[in-house]
């Protein structure tokens, strides 16, 4: 059925063609992949699906769960007969397909269905119509590079058999596209909410064979229940009576936050069963100021004024216990006391989560590497996916086992540090090291002009121990190899709660400066990890105040430590224009052929859900100096939730001209690291952001061509790999630092490798997988993987290898920061490592169009104070 495929040497100059490495150790490991043995390569019939109320259209679709609902109960009653016993499989919104014809494309079939929901009776009719044929063949040609077939070609057929495997997974578990979920072994959180374990399900096509990637998932769900015990939760009040009291402008905006579109439940003695509804919002007012017209049916044609509350007490004989809470409002504008509904069971959380429910849901998902790969192959043994007869219309047949590939490690490379470092030149163990003996290997300018904001009361922080704090901190970064000249800088006390701009100013002006001096650094001791009173440091410090803070929290004042010191010092160092280390000179200069390289890093952050009027932010990022240690950054401003980048042109000839000014060279050779772009958005982003970059450096100098090497970059995927043996893994059980898979599961067609850089901390470690859209230079694929790992050694504040090669790194730092340049417009970003798109097939941002809300902001760069913006201010 399928050929090898022949692979070039090189990579291409237009990433064409596939490269294999060769270089490291090789071993076997597990992915949590299945091969998937045979797959039907016939036809596949796409179907229009039109579910319709008996009277009427949706005017808007019912959620998927329902919908899925619906549509089951009309295959299983007509399955036998007008579907000649032909499987269907539903999106649960407007597609279907099955694997053989149902009726055509010029005709309509009509299935009426009585739909049971919770004892009431909805009648439905389900039309299908034949919308397209699709071949599954195009998969073989895709996966052995035979035509010209991209991934959106074979979308289409991913999709279907998705949805083959998605079939059998919804009996079993509660379903959100390819995620699947359980009750079983959830935890409580705060904020009326629990978290549910599960494991997510996607076909992948590979190199010459299809695979089902299995990983495990987690997800926060609403706590099914009374909707008191919710808010109670939400407001962390101890029991329903603590609600007694008119609701703060903040409590309802929490409120109103907490359950729009959630599906409710209301019953009460005064109605028959119960009636279900979806929160639309809440009431203005509370229950016993709310007020309608109303006729009492006791007394008709006189209508009446008369509060919510008024009228569950005359029409129910009911008085409400919490008059004083506002009410749900539903269809029709219809409202609902809070005291009379309950959360409806398997309601998926889509809002941010507060710093608590974060940190427990980091918990819950932290597994050991053995537990999370025996928990999917439990549940592969346990859904028997090759065995279920829908699996096996669609032509599908595969093992209950993971799939073993081969892994390539890659020896670590040689650190520099100072000349007067114990340990000047070092090769890194399993990818960590610490400061012990060694010295940074470029000091900044040293530190004379700094003072020490305290924004803690001074009965809870003394100067005195402040005083403790400050002179480990010079001890520290005296053995670090930085001088702090100053060793009694000023020491001023500030409220978190008042003007931070004021209290940063004055702690500006207590520093005692020559002529033409400026302050070069605040201390900021932040009294815990207030993300708005950072923000608020930051912002000044940023955009007006123009001088570089380093903020800590105040716990680490009380106990001094040497390594924790010794990373302020890093930090500082960074910022102040230092070099902490970098890959010994020579290896370096033979990983770019001796050619000036300027790395590149690109990523966008978007605004939370909910605040689609709110801009995005990208940060693009530029290597300033040969060694590629030094970078500089460039903030542009988006539309709301757009991943297409505006205003590249101009921020790549900004970062051509500083790497000309510091580098004193023209760079011949630029290395571009995309973050945030699906694997369907590949083409479209290469081939725009490729100009862009040749255009700016067309600008800066006629017939000036350097190469050009583009790399897309994803993090958020769910492809795991654990070692076969015990042996072969760090002693957390997970990969290796230097890892390389590059074969089998990768993508065909295209050089892409997956790469373990980083020792993992905990839980189960995720490799980046990185992908070469294009490539002038020719690197060989041992030279791009080489060089892209030795990267990970050089992030400026870690004495360990990062998972993220850091231009991309420093892209999500700068991104994130973002979020202080706009906090006066109360805009809440997502963290940049967590919200951009990049999952496979395109699952998230769509990149191709544009902001369509209302307001949406225009594109441009975002302006750093002058003091700052050549600087590595966000580290």
């Amino acid at each position: 059925r399928s050929s090898s495929v022949q692979r070039p040497d090189t990579l291409g100059a237009h990433g064409g063609g596939k490269a294999y490495g060769t270089q490291g150790q090789r071993k076997r490991v597990f992915a949590n992949y299945v091969e998937i043995k045979k797959y039907l390569e016939e036809n596949i019939y796409q179907y229009d699906v039109v579910v319709r109320p008996e009277r009427g259209e949706f005017k808007k679709l019912p959620p998927p769960a329902y919908m899925r609902s619906v549509f089951d109960a009309a295959m299983v009653e007509y399955r036998q007969s007008k579907l000649s016993g032909i499987p269907m499989v539903y999106d649960s919104r407007k597609i279907a397909y099955a694997p053989k014809r149902i009726c055509g494309s010029q005709e309509w079939l009509d299935l009426d269905i009585n739909f049971n929901d919770d004892g009431n009776t909805e009648k439905y009719v389900i039309r299908l119509r034949e919308a397209a044929v699709v071949n599954t063949s195009i998969l073989t040609e895709f996966m052995t590079g035979r035509g010209n077939v991209s991934m959106g070609d074979i979308q289409a057929a991913i999709n279907a058999l998705d949805l083959a495997i998605g079939s059998v997974l919804h009996l079993e578990m509660v379903g959100f596209n390819r995620s699947f979920f359980t009750r079983a072994q959830s935890q409580r959180t705060s904020g009326g909410l629990e978290l549910w374990s599960g494991f997510s399900f996607s076909i992948r096509p590979g190199v010459d064979h299809l695979y089902l990637n299995v990983n495990t998932a987690v997800t926060a769900m609403y706590t099914a229940g009374s909707l008191l015990e919710a808010l109670t939760s939400i407001m962390n009040l101890k029991d329903a009576s603590q609600l007694r009291g008119k609701p703060t402008v903040q409590t309802l905006r929490e409120m109103g936050t907490f359950l729009r579109g959630l599906i409710m439940f209301v019953g009460h003695r005064g109605i028959k069963g119960r009636r279900k509804f979806a929160v639309r919002g809440t009431t203005s007012k509370s229950l016993d100021v709310e007020s309608f017209d109303w006729e009492d049916p006791d007394r008709p044609g006189k209508p009446e004024s008369i509060t919510v509350a008024q009228y569950y007490q005359r029409r129910y004989n009911i008085k409400l216990n919490y008059p004083f809470l506002p009410g749900l409002v539903g269809r029709k504008n219809s409202v609902f006391p809070i005291e009379f509904c309950h959360i409806a069971e398997n309601q998926r959380y889509r809002g941010h989560l507060d710093e608590r429910q974060t940190a427990d849901m980091v918990k819950f998902a932290c597994q050991h590497p053995s537990s999370n790969m025996e928990r999917i192959r439990k549940v592969l043994t346990q859904t028997n996916l090759g065995g279920q007869a829908v699996v096996k219309a669609f032509g599908l047949s595969l093992p209950n086992e993971l799939a073993q590939v081969e892994a390539r490690v890659l020896p670590p490379p040689t650190v520099d540090y100072a000349n007067a470092s114990r340990d000047r030149s070092f090769v890194p163990h399993n990818g960590v090291w610490n400061m012990m003996g060694k010295m940074v290997l470029k000091p900044g300018p040293s530190l004379a002009y700094w003072a020490v904001l305290v924004l803690v009361n001074r009965q809870y922080m003394s100067d005195t121990s402040v005083r403790n704090f400050v002179t480990t901190l010079i001890s520290a970064c005296k053995q670090s190899g930085y001088t702090i000249k100053t060793s009694q800088p000023p020491i001023v006390y500030g409220s978190p709660h008042g003007d931070i701009p004021r209290e940063m100013m004055l702690a500006c002006k207590s520093i005692p400066l020559p002529p033409k001096t400026s302050p070069q650094l605040l201390l900021v001791i932040l009294p815990s990890t207030n993300t708005q009173v950072y923000q608020s440091v930051k912002n000044y410090a940023y955009t007006t105040l123009g001088v570089h803070t380093q903020c800590m929290q105040s716990k680490h004042v009380q106990r001094p430590s040497m390594q924790y010191c010794a990373n302020l010092c890093l930090k500082i160092n960074a910022k102040l224009g230092g070099v902490n280390q970098s890959l010994s000179a020579g290896h370096m200069s033979k990983l770019l052929r001796k050619k000036p390289t300027l790395f590149l890093g690109c990523d966008v952050t978007h605004p939370r859900p909910g605040e689609q009027h709110k801009p995005s932010i990208a940060a693009v990022v530029g290597s300033t100096n040969l060694e590629g240690t030094r970078y500089a950054a460039t903030l542009i401003q988006l539309p709301s939730r757009q991943e297409m980048v505006d205003k590249l042109q101009e921020a790549f000839a900004r970062h051509l001209k500083l790497f000309y000014k510091a580098a004193g060279a023209k760079p011949l050779r630029i290395i571009f690291y995309r973050d945030g772009v699906s694997e369907t958005q590949f083409a479209q982003v290469r081939n725009r952001e490729l100009i862009e970059l040749q255009r700016a450096c067309a600008s800066l100098e006629q017939g000036y061509k350097p190469e050009i090497t583009f790399l897309a970059v994803l993090k958020r995927h769910n492809t795991r790999f654990f070692p076969m043996n015990r042996g072969d893994g760090d002693k957390n059980g997970n990969m290796i630092p230097g890892t390389i898979i590059d074969r089998s599961i990768t993508m065909p067609g295209i050089t892409d490798f997956y790469l373990f850089a980083h020792a993992a901390i905990q839980g189960t470690s995720r490799p980046t997988h990185y992908y070469v859209l294009h490539d002038d230079a020719n690197f060989t694929a041992d030279d791009i993987q080489q060089l892209t790992y030795h990267l990970c050694y050089t992030y400026a504040i870690c004495t360990r290898s990062v998972s993220l090669v850091p231009p991309v790194y420093y892209a999500h730092r700068v991104a994130d920061r973002a979020r202080c340049h706009l906090v006066d417009m109360g805009v809440g970003f997502e963290e940049a490592t967590e919200s951009s798109s990049g999952h496979y097939g395109g699952v998230g941002t769509t990149i191709g169009g544009r902001s369509t809300a209302p307001g949406s902001v225009a594109a441009k760069i975002i302006k750093i104070n002058n003091s700052l913006d050549e600087s590595m201010y966000f580290m």
